[in-house]
């Protein structure tokens, strides 16, 4: 009898000690998740809406900020003014390894990734009566580049050292897209550099005037840059986007979710596994056709894993249980 009721002591007494140590559910309202957008004119600004309204319906506190988009969404998480951020990869990597429009500041070694969101195009758009074919087509021509030091800009000064050229090859003008674009209608320009989601409304506008040509990212010059910089990925412009003769080939750039570095991990954890599920990703996508396209599972890596931006400790937790990390 006494080891008979030693054995029970003995049992109740390791329960106790597995029950204190298993991990305390998550307190879902503790937490106040404010997802920075974009302007509200734009793409990011839905998406990220969408975000924050399904985070708010598992309980977390949250809110969705409009933003200046990448840069300022950089800055604000760095500064505690929020803890999800919509960016694009190259300005994130720029910044953790300063370089480029982040050259000289101190590297942004704080920056957690997330989940990969959708691609944006480079979209390198002429006219047919220009003439031009490929890049090297370019020499000798008038070229908006986007305005300096934006992500537009930094994208083209990437595209040319692929190329093995430079600015002085042409006549540059540090013009937004839609200046270009709207240059070019005029025949005051003869190419614009544009880095956006497909079905761009300025590239759109020019098709109703001109007949739109775009100068393909392709061959040896594509490997070039893929391997130098890895935030970009092969894509195609589809012939049906702008209604040219065929689909042509390019690099994009993924825009990804950061997240706040001192979120607990199995905050970041919970966060995913609710995003990926069925409802998470329902909601979601119905907020625009690319997020529809383009988040799902499968994207969530994209234009992350080989770059300098290391994911949050939650996030490589989830990812490496789904089989997609090592």
């Amino acid at each position: 009898m006494k080891k008979f009721l030693l054995g029970i002591l003995v049992v109740g007494l390791l329960c106790v000690s597995a029950s204190s140590f298993a991990a305390e559910p998550i307190k879902r309202g503790d937490y106040f998740i404010t997802v920075l957008t974009g302007p509200s004119s734009g793409i990011y600004f839905p998406i990220g809406g969408a975000f924050s309204t399904f985070v708010g319906s598992l309980g977390y506190k949250t809110s969705a900020t409009a933003t200046g988009a990448t840069a300022e969404n950089i800055n604000a998480l760095l500064t505690g003014q929020g803890e999800m951020a919509i960016a694009m990869a190259d300005s994130v990597i720029q910044a953790v390894e300063s370089f480029g429009a982040y050259e000289g500041k101190p590297p942004a070694k704080e920056l957690r990734a997330m989940m990969g969101l959708w691609p944006n195009f480079c979209q390198i758009v002429t006219t047919a009566d220009s003439g031009i074919k490929k890049f090297e087509d370019l020499k000798g021509r008038r070229v908006g580049v986007g305005a300096p030091n934006s992500g537009v800009e930094l994208n083209a000064r990437m595209m040319f050292e692929a190329h093995g050229m430079t600015y002085a090859d042409c006549k540059v003008d540090y013009l937004s897209y839609g200046e270009a674009i709207e240059q070019m209608k005029n025949g005051m320009c003869d190419v614009a550099f544009v880095t956006s989601g497909l079905g761009n409304a300025t590239i759109r506008e020019l098709g109703t005037s001109k007949k739109i040509v775009f100068v393909p990212v392709e061959g040896q010059a594509l490997q070039n840059l893929l391997k130098k910089y890895p935030f970009y990925i092969e894509e195609k412009i589809p012939a049906a986007t702008y209604g040219t003769e065929g689909d042509t080939t390019t690099a994009a750039v993924m825009n990804i979710m950061l997240i706040d570095v001192n979120l607990p991990a199995d905050v970041v954890y919970d966060l995913l596994n609710n995003i990926y599920s069925p409802a998470g990703l329902e909601a979601i996508q119905a907020s625009h056709a690319t997020a529809k396209a383009n988040i799902m599972l499968s994207t969530g890596l994209r234009g992350i894993v080989g770059t300098a931006v290391p994911l949050h400790d939650g996030a490589a937790r989830f990812y490496k249980e789904k089989g997609m990390l090592k």
